[in-house]
């Protein structure tokens, strides 16, 4: 088991409130995933669930138990942190082992789960060198087997890809993603990234200032944002937030356009732009167009598309895909 709740908890650090009022439910064997951008509050939000902050105020309940005063080590929780924390002068084996140790297992128990978790993790054949000897993305699979040895009800992943560069954390994420898979367990993750959140999370968490914007399924938030902020945070290359008199001829103070969602045309189209940089990606083509009275729009084409710098497009946003937001910045239902 591994269910997790939040009731109106609250964080606050002298006078400042970096986590306001919130209730949130994660569910045994979910992947949930924190998103938002620097000082949101998510990595607080992870420290108060794994007990290494108190709260200030509300109650937090694993599996059904009150565990809001319960130290760190009780509450059943593994966390794996952005920086390894590995023991340099100890091999990988002595690495993955050492909570066993440290909880008084036996050496014949330790051994086979670490020969488990290593094998999960394809670092049987590393288990011998030290951390000095592996690559970044091995480091991280260590400080992961640490955790999975301890059979904890829930992993807490606290940014752990920021240190690999971008190829590396591409793996990285598949092999996360197919860890939860095959071990069935809990797992938050906090992330900046919202490439990250979308690709990995069966529900993300969208934080802003310590409050929650949007729950729900990737694909939930990428059709149906909730406000302004979660319409512009999710999806990438970013939405098209447009104001003015195109947004209130459709009834709203603002409207969103996706890139992928313009029919794009060398004559005709709805707005007519200027073709500025261009980043060409294969089979796509991102092209940023300046449109009068509108601003800069970025559009996705295929990657044949034959528009150069300085050429005029045309742009016509699929009147089914076009999202709006009032006053308040607050979604306006079809």
């Amino acid at each position: 088991m591994g269910s997790i709740t939040l009731k109106k908890v609250t964080k606050s650090f002298d006078k400042t409130e970096v986590i306001r009022p919130l209730d949130l439910q994660i569910d045994d064997g979910e992947f949930v995933v924190f998103v938002g951008p620097s000082g949101c509050g998510k990595s607080t939000l992870l420290r108060l669930i794994a007990g290494l902050e108190d709260i200030t105020s509300g109650s937090i309940e694993i599996n059904g138990t009150d565990a809001t005063s319960v130290p760190p080590a009780k509450r059943g929780l593994a966390m794996v942190f952005q920086s390894y924390a590995l023991y340099p002068h100890m091999s990988v084996r002595k690495n993955i082992a050492f909570p066993l140790k440290m909880a008084g297992l036996d050496k014949k128990e330790r051994e086979k789960k670490v020969t488990d978790a290593a094998a999960v993790l394809n670092l049987t054949d590393y288990l011998d060198r030290r951390p000095g000897q592996l690559s970044g993305g091995q480091r991280q699979r260590v400080a992961i087997g640490r955790a999975i040895v301890r059979e904890p009800d829930a992993f807490l992943f606290d940014e752990p890809l920021s240190n690999l560069d971008a190829a590396l954390r591409g793996n990285m994420r598949l092999e996360i993603a197919e860890l939860h898979q095959t071990l069935a367990t809990t797992m938050i993750y906090v992330t900046h990234d919202q490439v990250e959140a979308m690709t990995m999370a069966d529900k993300i968490v969208v934080l802003q200032a310590g409050v929650i914007e949007q729950v729900g399924s990737p694909m939930d938030l990428y059709r149906e944002p909730a406000n302004v902020f979660v319409a512009g945070f999710i999806g990438s290359p970013a939405m098209n937030l447009i104001e003015g008199p195109e947004a209130k001829s459709r009834g709203a103070k603002t409207i969103g356009v996706r890139p992928e969602h313009f029919d794009l045309s060398m004559d005709g189209g709805e707005w007519r732009g200027v073709v500025g940089v261009s980043e060409h990606l294969g089979s796509d083509t991102f092209l940023r167009v300046e449109v009068e009275g509108i601003g800069t729009l970025t559009a996705r084409a295929d990657g044949e598309f034959p528009a150069r710098h300085g050429d005029t497009v045309g742009l016509t946003p699929d009147p089914e895909r076009i999202h709006r937001f009032d006053e308040a910045g607050l979604r306006i239902s079809s």
